[in-house]
């Protein structure tokens, strides 16, 4: 019997309690699957040390948009990600959110390296389904939006470099284009150029 140990976390138990139906449906004879539940990100750090020490997860779900944790040190699913990561190391990490902006699917994918990415409005029972079986066995799997999003990066000329990176990354913070030049070493007019080409590369 293939015994399957799996974290959820998502701030909404319904959501939890949907992907846990189609999971228990869909999971071959031989699998018996014991998942552990959580709704912030105290609990799932809490559950995710514990793990480590005896029995790892093999798989972690984290929701993008999660409550952080009272000390501070932990603010999103991208933040457990990497603490299941570094913790769990053959753990498989499913990333699923609402989230679909380009830039935001860059650096989950840049900083994580998901072993699932999943955008929760792509999703179908099937889908999930589908995704589970292959993540457990040829991982990556990554939901529509991510894969045309990934295909357009691979067929670009625009190189990503380093200044690029660092713009997306303060867009995804929420830093106005306009307060960009306080955090990059270069000119307004030079930020906006750079703006113009990433929006080639991201939206058209």
């Amino acid at each position: 019997m293939n015994h399957i140990n799996i974290l959820m976390v998502d701030d909404h138990p319904i959501i939890i309690e949907g992907y846990q139906n189609v999971l228990i449906a869909t999971k071959q004879d031989d699998q018996t699957l014991h998942i552990d539940t959580a709704n912030n990100c105290d609990e799932a750090v809490t559950m995710i040390e514990q793990a480590s020490k005896k029995y790892p997860y093999d798989v972690c779900f984290f929701d993008i948009s999660l409550p952080g944790s009272e000390d501070g040190k932990y603010t999103s699913g991208e933040d457990l990600a990497l603490l299941a990561k570094k913790l769990m190391p053959r753990s498989k990490i499913v990333i699923l959110t609402m989230f679909n902006e380009s830039f935001r699917i860059h650096n989950i994918i840049k900083e994580i390296s998901p072993d699932g990415f999943l955008i929760k409005s792509d999703l179908t029972s099937m889908e999930l389904a589908d995704g589970f079986k292959q993540i457990l066995k040829s991982p990556p799997y990554y939901s529509s939006t991510v894969s045309n999003y990934m295909k357009k990066t691979i067929s670009s000329d625009i190189y990503l470099d380093d200044i690029n990176r660092k713009i997306l990354h303060l867009l995804s913070q929420g830093i106005k284009t306009k307060s960009l030049n306080e955090y990059i070493d270069i000119s307004t007019s030079a930020i906006e150029k750079r703006k113009k080409q990433l929006k080639v590369l991201f939206f058209c």
